[in-house]
């Protein structure tokens, strides 16, 4: 139990000498809806919430993300032999991290990180994990960003089914890709990967994102969720397909 100690220690230690270096904060909200109406019956919503704040010496970032959808289906739901017709959730699923690195120099790092995730349709319904990586920039300009993180952590997650809880050690790996193609278009990749003895688990998040003015842009994004452990009769993989309004506060 001593590495996990040592992970959650220095990760409640960053934040609070941390913040008092006075960062200079930047932030973005996504927001993507789709209603159908008529011959089908849907709703779909998907928000992402983000924050940034920079100094000499700390990097911190702040992150929400939310899925929720639902559709209409058909059955014989009361047994009286005739069909309806009801919403049902189909997707619910929240996200939230918080991380701050300690820099060494402007290449590498001590990054502190914590995430914690809920959903009603995957074989955890809710999963904490916590972590210490070193982080190193391979690639840092106006143009184009490549940073990574990788190191050890602790996971804790508990079923769907409400049994025990379980616990393992976890390997941490975050790649963090940005590119400029225009002046108003850039690329953006982030691929997250969370793996112990009881799931692995990866996340990877293209999008690409179009400017209209210094704040508002659109962003076309494709998700890919992973997880290893999966309840009888589902998918490992999941994608999930985006067009969303982004507004950037400077």
């Amino acid at each position: 139990m001593k590495p996990v100690i040592l992970v959650a220690a220095s990760l409640l230690a960053l934040p609070a000498a941390a913040f008092a270096a006075d960062p200079e904060w930047t932030g973005t909200g996504e927001l993507g809806l789709a209603v159908s109406r008529g011959n089908s019956h849907s709703e779909n919503l998907n928000t992402k919430l983000s924050a940034q704040g920079e100094s000499e010496q700390w990097l911190h970032k702040l992150g929400f993300a939310a899925v929720r959808a639902e559709s209409e289906v058909v059955g014989d739901f009361d047994g009286d032999g005739v069909e309806d017709s009801r919403d049902e959730l189909s997707a619910n699923r929240y996200q939230f991290n918080v991380s701050s690195g300690y820099k060494m120099n402007p290449r590498t790092s001590w990054v502190g990180a914590l995430r914690y995730e809920n959903d009603d349709f995957a074989a955890y319904r809710d999963q904490t994990t916590l972590s210490l990586s070193f982080g190193y920039n391979f690639l840092d300009s106006e143009q184009t960003r490549l940073a990574t993180e990788f190191g050890p952590g602790y996971r804790r997650a508990r079923p769907q089914d409400g049994g025990d809880a379980e616990s393992d050690l976890i390997f941490r790996g975050l790649v963090d890709y940005r590119h400029a193609l225009t002046g108003n278009t850039s690329l953006v990749n982030t691929l997250l990967i969370e793996a112990g003895e009881d799931n692995r688990f990866a996340q990877n998040d293209l999008g690409v994102a179009v400017s209209m003015n210094s704040s508002f842009a659109l962003k076309a994004g494709v998700q890919t969720r992973y997880n290893s452990e999966v309840e009888p009769g589902t998918h490992n993989t999941d994608t999930l397909t985006t067009v969303n309004l982004v507004y950037t506060m400077h």
